[in-house]
């Protein structure tokens, strides 16, 4: 079969693309192995905030007694999953059906290169005259012994029942995110980081406020402790760490959360000519193939952008644009936030304080621990802080990170700030309603 677009992958990318160019009259077809939607609809962000939500009314519940709450409600496993569920389970058909409805060919089963412009998935064989290639990402190879016995975090999300003992394998935002929700669900975490420093994208002072609200949850995180190995011994998983294997743990399940990469070491790309390195494809400005013009890349395999799912979206109507109107137009990665669902949440837009440090700017930084302000009082929160850091001279925003209740809101506006170029002078002079989170913006600028 012939198709004017190919597209590999069904999450947030590859359903942008497929979608404008098929609107445009063009002949479309979509592959996926895994189920239709991806990664962050079925595996990822939407359910682990289904999640999140339920351990963020136990953790208030908890700050809150004694100041009006009684008693503590307690997570039910069962009907979390079912309730989780219930916006999971009908994407896929929903998403295939749609496809079809507007034309789109779907294909299920392993896409990889046979030619330059040329896929094979199961006994199809289908020629492009372009192709995206938005196949997300997977998580890294551990290459420990008995990795075999490591769960992932797709597992973490469809098991049936809460284990009582939990190990977390590395200190990036899947196993804080997780970590919390286990804990608050009875288990017992233990969180193992291979460095010294855990979180490392986001700024050291306020992880170091939410590794004490994880610790005072009753979540042990330990530092400089690199897995080496895993063991099954009767039911227990026995895991061996530190630099001579000298610490032992035992739990009932170990998580994968030591990161992920682009999902594209199954796709024969060397077949069709196309460069890439561990960080994903090699693209121009243009988000295209630099050794393939065929081909045009989005999400998280593409080697120059960030892993987040708007910035997939974002990436899917670039490409969409370019092949449908030539190359013109190129990605903008600036004032991006994102966001650890913790709890409390997270938040970062712009740059670390050592970016400046490093960069040499003439900034100021504002920073003080908020768990005394109103907005966090008022619900019991113990943990909360921020950092903002602003040019001098022109009092532009350079960077924000914050921790706390709703910041995962409050950071958009100071991502919006930053990307319409609003000092905060301005950003100062905006009335918000009161008291909400966002009115303690001014305090922070």
């Amino acid at each position: 079969m012939k198709y004017d677009l190919i597209v590999i992958g069904t999450g947030s990318a590859g359903a942008t693309v497929a979608g404008k160019c098929r609107r445009a009259g063009w002949s479309v077809a979509i592959i996926d192995s895994l189920p239709f939607g991806g990664t962050c609809a079925l595996r990822g962000c939407d359910p682990k905030k289904i999640f999140v939500g339920v351990a963020e009314i136990i953790d208030r519940s908890i700050d809150m007694k004694d100041k009006g709450i009684a008693k503590e409600p307690e997570i039910k496993w069962s009907d979390l999953m079912e309730f989780k569920k219930s916006f999971i389970e009908p994407r896929p058909k929903m998403r295939e059906q749609g496809f079809q409805n507007s034309g789109i060919d779907t294909y299920h089963g392993k896409a990889f290169f046979v030619d330059k412009n040329i896929i094979q998935v199961g006994n199809s064989i289908l020629e492009g005259r372009y192709i995206l290639i938005a196949t997300g990402a997977s998580p890294i190879k551990l290459n420990v012994q008995g990795e075999e016995y490591i769960s992932i975090s797709d597992d973490f999300l469809d098991m049936d029942n809460m284990p009582e003992n939990i190990i977390f394998i590395g200190g990036g935002y899947i196993s804080f995110e997780l970590a919390h929700v286990a804990a608050k669900s009875g288990a017992k975490v233990r969180i193992l980081h291979r460095s010294d420093k855990v979180l490392k994208r986001f700024d050291p002072d306020l992880v170091n406020i939410l590794i004490n609200a994880y610790k005072s949850a009753g979540i042990e995180i330990q530092i400089n402790m690199p897995v080496n190995s895993v063991e099954k011994k009767d039911k227990k998983l026995i895991v061996y760490a530190g630099n001579d294997s000298e610490h032992k743990f035992e739990s009932d399940m170990v998580v994968h959360g030591a990161g992920r990469t682009p999902k594209i070491h199954d796709l024969n790309l060397n077949k069709a000519g196309i460069d890439f390195d561990k960080k994903g494809i090699v693209v121009n400005e243009y988000l295209q193939s630099v050794s393939n013009p065929a081909v045009y890349v989005a999400g998280d395999a593409n080697a120059g952008g960030i892993p987040l799912t708007p910035v997939a979206g974002m990436e899917g109507k670039i490409v969409a644009q370019n092949i449908l109107e030539g190359n013109k137009t190129k990605p903008d990665y600036s004032a991006i936030p994102s966001v650890v669902f913790s709890v409390p949440p997270l938040a970062s837009v712009g740059i670390l304080e050592e970016d400046a440090e490093k960069q040499k700017l003439n900034y100021k930084i504002n920073y003080e621990d908020t768990s005394p302000w109103y907005t966090s009082k008022r619900i019991g929160l113990k943990y909360s802080g921020f950092k903002v850091i602003i040019d001098k001279k022109t009092n532009q925003i350079l960077g924000a990170h914050l921790l706390g209740n709703n910041v995962d809101e409050v950071i958009n506006i100071f991502a919006m700030a930053m990307k319409t170029k609003i000092t905060a002078d301005k950003l100062k002079d905006i009335i918000f309603a009161y008291p909400t989170a966002g009115s303690d913006i001014k305090y922070m600028v």
